[in-house]
């Protein structure tokens, strides 16, 4: 590492006796840049150190399919979930995780229909074999046989949790669904079979797109890094840190439940990172061996190069990761289950891709050496034995690769020249666009999924429309409130009595609490009930609780909506300090951050447009609810900044590391742009077209998920990365880099230079 006095523009002195571009002696090299060595001189360390992590994880991972639970979408401290318990202990739980099975004939009453009555006794014996079930209620008069008598269901009390109750659904559709005739029909539904279909669904679509996604990601990677043997690099990244989380979640399973998504958004940020943090540290290595004329076979010139880009790139990648674990903890203050164990997923698929990346990929770096670049399409001739005609090829392959990369770097030079001849001009026009596509936000509405995510094949939805067929809009959505006995009277009559209530229906007492059956007048998923369950909750005497599965959406929404603001603002903070401490600049740590901010409100005034607006339903073959998912504001805008510092901090530690090398900023800005540019120009357009791929897919959550995330990375990285800061650096010019002599004595002295 070597210091420069920017007030004279001094570059670092080299030794004189060292060839130019060569390191002078391992006292040169610290940190990142001594691992890096030590790596690449021990391959066959690394490798049984990292067979032995695959070996332990990988002894779990083939458990992850059915390790993982289903369940888990609400707030563990709310109101809801302590009814719920109340309902388990006392009323055999027939709560919002009981199952539910309607049976409906279209030709006539069921009390008059044999054939009917004989398919409700052999659903009733289903549920009963069940040892998750613990009680089985048959239809009643009333409650659970609809008016005209065509349509009964028969309640299933939970024995277990809401995880064993999803799995329960899970076996119990098939079956029940294979008792149908041909004028009786049989749905499981309810919360837990909702839950079933819906993951049962989304995990399959998935699974399509992350199957078309892997052509076009090995296409776009072949094209981004110039060789099939480069290429392979990330996927090597991805590949560890997929399997590590698989096995490291299914040993979490023991301590807590997990949720099924973790595995997908583990998978995903695995692919992410293993792009750019590969991308990023290859195009270093390949800089770094061109830099001292190294030849094939040069054991040294390898091992130099390894310890110069992990000195240099490899310490931006560390800081990369550490602010991606940062900005995804902060979802961990959401109190829901499933929240936090997506958020664990990602963390340890992060955690396993930044330490193989520091450790692993050096070693493979430093063996490849210049075959880095083997694979490439070889000119007509290259196959012959004669070495000399095999040479030429390579050479010429070579030479092709090398001017593919120039190419693109030789653009974004010249981009960087005009935005430093124009940068108002740029500056004014892109910040406009932004705005214009974030204007939006400001109406944007958020809700909890409604059925219409599920399609209507599916067992769930089904039974949920002739639900509300048969007992009104409301039925599906059946609150049940559990009050102190001697208060039971008193609520009964506020139940009775407030507007939103269709009807209040008794449903026991044991224990000193009595149950109340509640039916709204409003859809499950309307702001209508939410509105409803607040009232009511004012107006029940004290002790009593209200709960259902509409209360628990509804109060896991609450919870979102009250925690976001809460995950934002130390998003913020937390980003700009860690912007700080790798960056050492006030200013450029603050543009980074507030850049963070304008490119996630641009990405919901997209999703507004797009999810709640209906805007391209129809090219997207899909059904708007009239809002966005409440999980995605917190949980995308957690994602996306963590994908954006990425970004950032390849950006600015390639400018930071010219300007301690020149003093000249404006240098360091088109430098910055021609090197690091294209790393994110080219980990951009990999993520993008994976994303794209679950626009593809059939259920509305892939595609909300892959749409928003595609537009949020594809306006990050060619607006505020490739447009916004560059123009911040001109504009700023030796400022972006000051940092007062108090603060400097504070931060640590961190130099991403060689």
């Amino acid at each position: 590492m070597t210091t420069t006095d920017h007030r004279s523009g001094d570059r670092p002195a080299t030794s004189p006796s060292a060839p130019p571009g060569h390191d002078t002696g391992n006292e040169q090299r610290t940190g990142l840049g001594r691992l890096g060595a030590w790596a690449a001189s021990h391959l066959r360390a690394v490798l049984v150190l990292w067979l032995l992590v695959l070996a332990v994880f990988g002894a779990f991972a083939p458990k992850v399919e059915s390790a993982l639970s289903g369940a888990g979408w609400q707030d563990s401290g709310s109101q809801s979930v302590a009814a719920r318990a109340v309902i388990a202990q006392n009323f055999h739980g027939l709560s919002a995780t009981a199952l539910q099975v309607v049976v409906h004939d279209g030709a006539s009453p069921i009390a008059k229909d044999p054939a009917a009555q004989h398919v409700v006794a052999k659903v009733e014996a289903l549920l009963k074999a069940d040892p998750r079930v613990s009680v089985v209620v048959p239809p009643q008069p009333g409650t659970s046989l609809s008016r005209d008598g065509h349509t009964a269901i028969v309640q299933a009390g939970a024995a277990a949790d809401a995880n064993a109750m999803v799995r329960a659904a899970d076996a119990l559709t098939a079956p029940m669904s294979g008792l149908a005739t041909s004028t009786v029909s049989v749905n499981l539904t309810g919360d837990s079979a909702l839950w079933s279909d819906f993951n049962k669904v989304n995990h399959a679509a998935m699974i399509k797109s992350e199957v078309l996604s892997w052509p076009v990601t090995m296409v776009v990677l072949v094209i981004a890094f110039g060789s099939l043997v480069a290429a392979g690099l990330p996927l090597m990244l991805t590949m560890i840190g997929l399997l590590t989380a698989a096995g490291a979640l299914v040993i979490a399973t023991h301590i807590a439940p997990v949720s099924v998504w973790a595995l997908n958004f583990a998978m995903m940020f695995a692919l992410a990172l293993g792009i750019d943090y590969a991308l990023f540290l290859v195009v270093r290595f390949r800089a770094a061996l061109a830099k001292r004329g190294a030849q094939r076979g040069d054991r040294q010139a390898s091992i130099d190069a390894v310890a110069e880009t992990m000195a240099t790139a490899g310490k931006a990648v560390a800081f990369s990761g550490i602010t991606v674990l940062v900005s995804l903890s902060t979802v961990l203050l959401v109190p829901s289950p499933a929240f936090r164990s997506m958020a664990l997923g990602i963390m340890l698929s992060v955690v396993a891709v930044l330490a193989a990346t520091l450790t692993l990929l050096p070693a493979v770096l430093g063996k490849l050496g210049t075959r880095i670049d083997a694979g490439r399409v070889r000119l007509p001739g290259a196959g012959r034995r004669d070495a000399r005609h095999a040479a030429k090829a390579t050479a010429a392959a070579a030479a092709g690769g090398e001017r593919h990369r120039r190419g693109l770097e030789k653009l974004l030079h010249h981009w960087g020249a005009l935005l430093h001849r124009r940068p108002w001009a740029a500056g004014t026009l892109v910040i406009a666009a932004l705005a214009v596509l974030a204007a939006p936000v400001l109406g944007l509405r958020t809700g909890m999924p409604s059925i219409t995510i599920i399609p209507t094949d599916q067992s769930a939805r089904a039974g949920y429309t002739q639900v509300v067929d048969a007992f009104g809009p409301g039925a599906p959505g059946m609150l049940q409130v559990v009050t102190p006995t001697g208060e039971a009277a008193t609520a009964r009559d506020a139940l009775k009595a407030d507007p939103g209530i269709a009807a209040a229906l008794p449903a026991g007492q044991h224990n000193g609490w009595t149950m109340t059956m509640a039916i709204p007048t409003t859809d499950a998923s309307s702001a209508a009930t939410g509105a409803t369950i607040d009232r009511i909750r004012h107006e029940l005497p004290r002790g009593a609780l209200v709960g259902g599965a509409a209360a628990e959406n509804h109060d896991l929404e609450t919870a979102l909506s009250n925690r976001t603001p809460l995950v934002f603002g130390l998003l913020i903070a937390l980003g700009f300090v860690l912007l700080l401490v790798a960056l050492g600049s006030p200013l450029v740590a603050f543009v980074g951050t507030v850049t963070n901010l304008a490119s996630i409100a641009a990405e919901f005034g997209v999703a507004r447009l797009i999810f709640q607006d209906g805007h391209l339903a129809g090219v997207l073959s899909f059904q708007p609810q009239g809002f966005v998912d409440a999980w995605g504001p917190l949980f995308f805008g957690a994602m996306l900044t963590g994908v954006a510092m990425d970004y950032t901090l390849f950006l600015l530690s390639a400018a930071r590391e010219h300007y301690d090398a020149t003093g000249d900023p404006q240098h360091a800005m088109r430098e910055a742009l021609r090197t690091s540019g294209r790393v994110v120009v080219a980990a951009a357009g990999v993520m993008v077209a994976v994303f794209l791929t679950f626009a593809l897919s059939g259920p509305l959550a892939p595609k909300e998920m892959g749409i928003i995330l595609a537009a949020a990375v594809f306006l990050d990285a060619l607006c505020i990365r490739l447009v916004v800061l560059p123009v911040v650096l001109r504009l700023t010019g030796h400022a972006a880099w000051h940092a007062p002599r108090w603060l400097a004595r504070l931060l640590p002295d961190v130099r991403f230079n060689h």
